[in-house]
């Protein structure tokens, strides 16, 4: 968020189940069901559809239909299958979903509708049900049948099913679901995966304080990081926790007022919450969020050079050092992910005057227009990272307070192991706020990358813009966390609250809004 504040407000899955595989190609595909020979003439659909029950909590689950082009190119592509029970749809992703009694059609994203031959594509959706739950038995693709039934072995769930109930609960339920650990994250193609391959979205809330409480003697959170809070999120379904950081209490710097929390003692802090959370099956999100340099320019909410406020660009004295770090501590827990730098503006630094060189800015640092400091660029951060041979996800963010994806595409920082998401903000204050906006400035990015919107918000109590944000994202395949998980006093401070207690108990519309929506999703 890019508000800065002096007290404690701060600027701002389940693996399958069961799976049924349905195929048709021509000869030689082992298993697999061959179509009769009319439905192989040349130029019609030839198609794979592997159908998974990633989670099924007794009146509701996700399933997963990741389809396979095994003939010419699409340019756009048509799902259609039936049940044979009462399942209805209530929500899906990756893919326009509609539903007529029993029918079931998907139809392609504009973002997702080329498919190579041999390429892939996972809509996927929530559906209500009563009964039984048979899985399909027959799929089309354009129109052309893709062939019978087989049935492989379940595959062995990584974690256990959640039992969210068929409508959200007024409130939290009064235990949470059990899981095991969150899952190691990697990218492929436009989406995060898990070590099988299944796409995975971030789905979660911000657990704010760690940025600012060490620099004002308020030690390192501002209420308990314990069980009993983690519990409390799972009963929200929540599978990511975004933790903003200050460079200047993680390294121990003495110029840190006395009384924060500093050094070895925060970083064992950080450890042992990032640990705690991932263990109970959340994964987390790492985000740089205040750093070092002095800034008067515009936009700026404070004039200090301590790591006391948010600015403009993480600068090169600390920032690599940070990140070199942060990244040694946790590699090899790829359910980790690095959040580079919280809400870039160097484009408000320049005055708006030169957009070209801001995201040069932003990119490659050094002298940049407006920042008195040096500035360290998003590459020089994502060596820090690669060079300690990390191979965690890396999220880099845009301009305009990261509202502003652009050129992201153009100016993407180079990383050696393929593992980079764009990070992007969205609230209702911002100037990117409509879904025509988020379809052109994001969609374009999202077509190519995973997207990760680490904050979304707004400045007042209502849920009404979040709910536009999220369906969009669901709908694209966009990830995304609330601002935020600290009960701050809710409308009094200005919206944007979540709870009101760490019980995780809802504020009365904004944060009811935002866990209804999460209890009905899946990540």
């Amino acid at each position: 968020m890019r508000l800065s504040f002096s007290s404690f407000r701060s600027p701002r899955t389940r693996a399958a189940s069961a799976v049924f595989a349905v195929a048709a190609i021509t000869g030689g595909a082992g298993a697999l069901v061959a179509l009769p020979g009319s439905a192989q003439a040349a130029g019609t659909t030839q198609c794979q559809v592997a159908y998974s029950v990633t989670n099924d909590w007794g009146s509701g689950f996700t399933t997963n239909v990741t389809i396979t082009n095994l003939g010419t190119p699409w340019t756009s592509w048509t799902l259609g299958y039936s049940y044979a029970g009462n399942q209805t749809l209530s929500s899906g992703w990756n893919g326009t979903w509609t539903q007529s009694g029993k029918n079931v059609s998907v139809t392609s994203m504009p973002w997702n509708g080329s498919v190579g031959t041999n390429g892939t594509v996972t809509p996927a959706a929530n559906f209500t049900y009563s009964g039984a739950n048979a899985a399909p038995t027959a799929f089309t693709v354009n129109g052309v049948l893709c062939g019978g039934p087989s049935s492989p072995p379940p595959t062995s769930p990584s974690t256990p099913p959640s039992s969210p109930p068929s409508s959200p609960p007024s409130s939290p339920p009064s235990s949470p679901p059990p899981t095991t650990s969150a899952p190691a994250l990697h990218v492929s193609g436009n989406h995060l995966v898990t070590a099988a391959g299944t796409p995975y979205r971030l789905l979660g809330v911000n657990r704010s304080s760690g940025e600012f409480a060490c620099v004002q003697g308020k030690g390192m959170w501002d209420g308990p990081a314990d069980q009993a809070t983690v519990d409390a999120m799972k009963t929200w379904n929540i599978h990511a926790v975004r933790i903003p950081l200050n460079e200047e209490c993680w390294l121990g710097n003495s110029d840190v007022p006395a009384g924060g929390t500093v050094g070895a003692a925060y970083q064992q802090a950080v450890k042992d919450y990032t640990n705690l959370l991932v263990a109970n099956g959340i994964n987390v999100i790492l985000d740089l969020h205040w750093t070092y340099g002095q800034y008067t320019g515009s936009g700026g909410g404070c004039t200090d050079t301590i790591a006391t406020c948010q600015k403009p660009m993480p600068d090169a004295q600390y920032s690599p050092t940070f990140w070199s770090q942060v990244a040694t501590a946790f590699k090899g827990d790829d359910a980790v992910v690095f959040d580079l730098f919280n809400e870039p503006y160097p484009d408000a630094a320049n005055g708006w005057a030169d957009a070209t060189e801001a995201w040069t800015c932003l990119r490659d640092g050094g002298t940049c227009t407006g920042i008195t400091y040096p500035v360290a660029g998003m590459q020089s951060l994502v060596n820090a990272v690669r060079a300690t041979g990390a191979t965690n996800v890396i999220m880099t963010g845009g301009l305009t307070w990261t509202n502003d994806l652009s050129q992201w595409l153009a100016y993407e920082p180079k990383d050696p192991t393929g593992n980079l998401m764009a990070s992007w903000h969205s609230y209702n204050f911002n100037g990117c706020v409509t879904t025509s906006c988020w379809t052109t400035n994001v969609g374009a990015v999202a077509a190519k990358v995973p997207v990760q919107a680490g904050e979304i918000g707004q400045n007042n109590c209502n849920h009404d813009y979040i709910d536009q944000v999220m369906a969009w994202a669901d709908t694209n395949g966009v990830g995304y966390s609330a601002w935020t998980w600290n009960p701050w006093g809710g409308c009094a401070s200005g919206g944007n609250i979540l709870i009101t207690d760490w019980n995780g108990t809802p504020t009365s519309t904004y944060g009811q809004g935002y866990h209804d929506h999460l209890i009905a999703q899946h990540p």
